[in-house]
């Protein structure tokens, strides 16, 4: 079964989650998509922002029943990374909210040193795989990115690699490349969100979101400019790229932890 997958990329207005969500609700009613997985960036009612202890949410909060809303609104799954509280900790964490309100959730695992990011939330240990229509997806969160032992395929686990991101301009091309790098090494879709604008630390972000064949092509590539996009993969395409190249029978074989 084929998966429509819906990307937002947007700016974003700084440390003001009201103004996010509906901000969001808008572009998504506007754009009224037939999908099945709407994506947002990272962080995505606040931007990349170290202001956890006022900001943070509980884990039960507002911007959680509004991703239930607009999952039940769309019929389709929504997910995007937001920062959250609990048990005296602060977290990065991942929410992937289906449309009968149920979800899933992961804390970002490579916290952002260089923003001392680390200083701030806590690490998750555990990766995610959840199922959508016939597709086993893993997301993860921007930083993740550039650890491919984290985002590896194993025993073809996945269909589809997903980034949520505010990863800045200065290091676009570390973001293009990657992206690429991590759809063929682990032959999967990888779909790469990331915001554009500027965020209240004067860091300007590019965009660049991306979705990704096995192959390494794109069947989407964007500039600067907001939008919201939807692409439909093909998992008949994907199966049938793995029996003709099947590089994932010649994996080395490792364990995390």
């Amino acid at each position: 079964m084929d998966l429509r997958v819906t990307i937002v990329q947007t700016q974003l207005h700084w440390q003001d989650a009201g103004a996010n969500r509906t901000m969001f609700s808008g572009k998504l009613a506007a754009a009224a998509p037939q999908t099945d997985l709407i994506v947002l960036p990272e962080m995505f009612t606040t931007g990349f922002s170290m202001e956890a202890a006022a900001l943070a949410e509980e884990a039960e909060g507002p911007t959680l029943s509004w991703m239930q809303q607009e999952a039940r609104k769309h019929r389709a799954v929504v997910t995007g990374s937001v920062m959250v509280q609990g048990q005296g900790k602060f977290f990065n964490r991942l929410y992937w909210v289906r449309p009968d309100g149920s979800h899933a959730l992961y804390d970002k695992r490579h916290l952002f040193r260089m923003a001392k990011e680390h200083h701030t939330y806590t690490a998750g240990t555990e990766r995610l795989i959840v199922e959508l229509n016939g597709w086993s997806i893993c997301p993860l969160v921007c930083y993740d990115l550039r650890f491919p032992v984290w985002s590896r395929n194993t025993g073809s686990g996945y269909d589809l690699l997903l980034y949520v991101a505010n990863w800045p301009q200065a290091r676009s091309l570390a973001w293009r490349t990657l992206l690429q790098a991590r759809a063929i090494e682990n032959l999967a879709y990888v779909v790469g969100v990331n915001r554009v604008g500027t965020d209240g630390n004067n860091h300007p972000y590019s965009g660049d979101s991306a979705i990704i064949h096995p192959k390494g092509h794109h069947l989407l590539e964007t500039s600067q400019a907001e939008g919201v996009h939807t692409v439909t993969l093909s998992k008949q395409e994907l199966t049938d790229f793995r029996e003709a190249f099947p590089a994932h029978r010649d994996a080395d074989g490792f364990q995390l932890f």
